[in-house]
């Protein structure tokens, strides 16, 4: 579960950088809020595999659950197009770039992303981290 959690943090990651970088999308508050909390994720569970960092759980829980709040808040006010104090001058909280199956932002991809990680946090166990650390 640490290496699926692994995946879909560098996932999450080079797709907000994909869409920031490349195609050009101006990121607003809340989603650097949402950065802040998920670009950590790939880099702590890199180092608790290595250092064998039996706590990575609690640290992913911390930061997801974080994510989680932030996002679902992005989403209620970009389907509801409500104002928010949150939002910044440079760039609205309500612009929709792309909806991919009619409904499918990238806020929603986040909070996904993030509800993923949460949930499998509780997943992770000790013993296969002892493991892979035994194995090297």
């Amino acid at each position: 579960m640490i290496y699926f959690s692994f995946l879909v943090s560098i996932v999450a990651t080079i797709g907000s950088l994909y869409f920031s970088e490349v195609k050009g999308y101006v990121p607003c508050s809340l989603c650097w809020y949402q950065r802040i909390f998920m670009y950590p994720i790939p880099l702590l569970i890199f180092i608790s595999i290595l250092i064998n960092d039996k706590n990575i759980k609690y640290y992913l829980r911390f930061f997801s659950l974080i994510g989680i709040i932030i996002s679902s808040y992005h989403n209620f006010i970009q389907f509801t197009q409500q104002k928010s104090s949150f939002c910044g001058i440079t760039s609205s909280c309500l612009t929709i770039y792309d909806k991919w199956a009619g409904f499918i932002t990238i806020p929603l991809m986040s909070l996904i992303a993030f509800i993923i990680i949460f949930a499998l946090s509780f997943f992770i166990n000790e013993k296969v981290l002892l493991q892979n650390s035994k194995e090297s």
